[in-house]
């Protein structure tokens, strides 16, 4: 089970509270105002806790709300593919932890995006109900193996959640990903309705909606997708995977599926984005459910820019950046380029 969200101690019922004395009606004011002061200083705590990002911020006409939780040092590198299949065939390919770690390395290590005491959201990909192998959800080893990486870099606290589209407890159990994300120390969240805020975003399509929140309030946050296809948007990993931050009735931004994803990408900024196309779902997305329609490539992407790491990351299932409406919208935006190779890149070939 995950820690500290379904456990609950029960309450010892002690003498004391079993044979109460009356309480004079001075007294009961007394208590009610305490009360009151609690009530008070904690929905000033919440706001505290929300304004922390940016929620109360006074923003210009047509301003867009945006969580960014990027880093503002120059760093040694924007972007690391790292690809695990060796030249020999007798030579076993390089296992989902090898591949974080390679990819971690070259960009310059997790302590470059976590510091001590951060609390840390990492948003895998968990919205369907179907194993590692079909490839729809994100491999539950490159989330464990994130999760190490980023207690070894200090973090206080890490989350693993997701909005599932298919039922929460079976995603979560059925992916593989409750049990590697918990095993290496994360609070692993299922969503529920009270973790949702209606917030207005301010986008063309997204302009007022239900937020999950435990993916906006950490410090830092880990994107974490999968590369697939898309029946839709053609592709999803890196920008698609924030339709896990809204609740309410996803399908109908299908309708401008582009412009939703474009909105998506403009509100959440990560501090890092690794694409786990590890074994790629090449059609039938983004559900998938025959394993003849999924291809082991052993590869990792990561990338300060997720607008980059998509436009690499569509090649993987033959699909062209230019085809992909999203992607230049979002350049247009200014949140990242589709020219990956313009980047500080380095592609990494292990075995």
């Amino acid at each position: 089970m995950p820690k500290n969200d379904t456990e609950s101690k029960p309450t010892a019922r002690t003498v004391a509270e079993t044979h109460r004395e009356p309480v004079s009606r001075r007294d009961a004011m007394l208590r009610l105002g305490a009360a009151a002061g609690v009530l008070v200083g904690s929905a000033a705590f919440a706001k505290w806790r929300w304004d922390k990002g940016g929620f109360g911020q006074h923003l210009a006409q047509g301003e867009r709300v945006v969580r960014d939780f990027r880093l503002k040092d120059a760093g040694a590198l924007d972007m690391a593919i790292v690809r695990g299949v060796p030249k020999d065939e007798s030579v076993k390919p390089a296992t989902p932890e090898q591949l974080v770690a390679a990819a971690l390395e070259a960009m310059g290590g997790m302590k470059r995006f976590i510091s001590n005491g951060d609390v840390v959201a990492i948003k895998p990909n968990i919205g369907w109900d179907r194993t590692p192998y079909h490839a729809a959800n994100t491999n539950p080893q490159i989330v464990g193996a994130v999760v190490k990486a980023c207690y070894e870099a200090g973090a206080k606290h890490v989350v693993v959640t997701d909005a599932s589209c298919n039922e929460p407890g079976r995603c979560f159990q059925r992916s593989g990903i409750w049990n590697a994300a918990y095993n290496a120390g994360a609070e692993v969240i299922l969503p529920a309705s009270h973790r949702f805020r209606t917030l207005r975003l301010r986008g063309d399509v997204l302009d007022e909606w239900p937020v999950y929140t435990p993916l906006v309030s950490a410090d830092k946050v880990i994107n974490l997708p999968i590369a697939k296809h898309h029946n839709l948007s053609k592709y999803t990993a890196a920008m698609k995977n924030w339709y896990g931050v809204l609740g309410g009735r996803r399908n109908r931004l299908h309708q401008n599926i582009d412009t939703s994803i474009a909105d998506l990408a403009t509100f959440m900024r990560p501090t890092l984005t690794l694409v786990d196309a590890v074994r790629v779902l090449m059609r039938n997305g983004p559900q998938g459910g025959n394993l003849d329609d999924a291809r082991e490539m052993h590869t990792v992407i990561a990338s300060v820019d997720q607008v980059a790491a998509d436009a690499f990351g569509c090649t993987l299932i033959g699909q062209k950046r230019e085809n992909l409406g999203y992607l230049k919208m979002a350049q247009e935006r200014g949140i990242g380029t589709m020219a990956w190779e313009t980047l500080r890149t380095r592609e990494i070939a292990l075995g």
